[in-house]
């Protein structure tokens, strides 16, 4: 399906003019253009865990991240219009050490506190459930927000599973976070505390309840058996997501898909979407700037094709990002990364977020 584009980008008032953000950035004027035209989704966001623990507030502008650029404060509203940010999957992560009640209920009182949120950004903030909504909430200019789950063990307790969620609109789940649980085995040093490594029967089952839905199932995190076991028993008609990773064939690493996974996801129709952690990007002779994070990109197009690129940053998720992509008003650095190692227009605004578009339009195309 065609991906049908919003008519202007996200730049609510108060948004730095472009010649002074390209000033700021030391960027190229074309850089904050292309990246304020396009269409730019990251695909992983963490910006509710600094709201939900200490009461930060995204919808007002802060200065830089708590520690420098390290940790939390990566973004917010404000800035996120500076650099273009036009949608995301915003993440609810939720405590793995918790009981499963304990973890449940976690869940829907955070969906409950992010519907509060949203509702008094008054307007510039919506959620989206389907491209359609999504076309919609773009088309009147507001940041479109797509709610996602980090460690789908937070459902061990509903009594339906993926049906129990009270907001349909959620769009996707990584199985796994940083522990394994009754679900499958993460592809953290944890994974060394199971001895089986596999999908087990409830991780199958939340698998086939998330295809029913058609919410993405996100192999960020999986351990690769688990990871082989999701291809076995997922609808490959519908398109896997991996939403925030770096790539083995750049720098080996627990954290990273290895070719053949990028290669899997692909096949699906699904994309990558490369993180901004330089922990797991950063390689002994390469980039110490955000040309890692195109370097990851580079590879996942000479692996899996063009229509497989996307970003997922994790800002806000406890990562040091690189020194120049410190925050929401920094996504025109990784244009110019793109513009000086000679990418076309097209093939930006493709990473930036229509390689996603198009895939999010086949998965939930809505009623538009």
């Amino acid at each position: 399906m065609p991906v049908s584009l919003a008519p202007r980008p996200f730049q609510p008032p108060g948004t730095i003019p472009p010649a002074q953000l390209a000033r700021d950035l030391g960027v190229s004027e074309e850089a904050v253009a292309l990246a304020r035209s396009a269409e730019v989704v990251d695909l992983h966001v963490d910006t509710f865990i600094p709201h939900r623990l200490w009461g930060y507030d995204p919808l007002r502008r802060h200065r830089r991240a708590l520690l420098g650029r390290a940790f939390f404060g990566h973004l917010d509203l404000p800035r996120m219009a500076d650099g273009g940010l036009s949608s995301a999957m915003w993440s609810i992560t939720t405590n793995p050490f918790r009981t499963a009640r304990g973890r449940w209920r976690a869940l829907l009182a955070n969906l409950d506190r992010f519907q509060k949120l949203v509702a008094r950004s008054d307007g510039r903030l919506e959620i989206c459930g389907d491209h359609a909504a999504w076309r919609a909430a773009r088309a009147r200019g507001a940041h479109a927000v797509l709610l996602s789950i980090q460690g789908a063990n937070a459902l061990d307790a509903a009594p339906d599973g993926w049906r129990s969620l009270p907001d349909p609109r959620v769009l996707r789940a990584t199985l796994v976070h940083l522990t394994s649980s009754r679900l499958g085995a993460t592809s953290s040093p944890a994974a060394a505390l199971r001895r089986d490594r596999h999908l087990t029967a409830a991780g199958r089952r939340l698998v086939e309840q998330m295809n029913d839905a058609r919410a993405f199932v996100d192999l960020a995190h999986i351990h690769p058996v688990s990871f082989d076991d999701v291809l076995d028993v997922h609808d490959r008609t519908q398109p896997l997501i991996a939403t925030h990773t770096g790539v083995d064939g750049v720098r080996p690493h627990w954290r990273n898909l290895s070719d053949a996974q990028l290669r899997a996801i692909a096949d699906t129709g699904g994309v990558i979407g490369i993180i901004f952690s330089t922990a797991f990007l950063a390689r002994p002779g390469g980039p110490r700037d955000g040309a890692m994070v195109v370097e990851h990109m580079e590879h996942v197009e000479r692996v899996a094709g063009r229509d497989a690129v996307a970003l997922g940053s994790d800002l806000d998720g406890a990562i040091v990002p690189p020194p120049d992509l410190w925050g929401g008003e920094c996504y025109p650095r990784l244009v110019q990364h793109m513009l000086d190692r000679g990418w076309t227009e097209d093939r930006i605004r493709g990473a930036l977020g229509e390689n996603f578009l198009r895939a999010f339009a086949e998965l939930r195309p809505g009623d538009g």
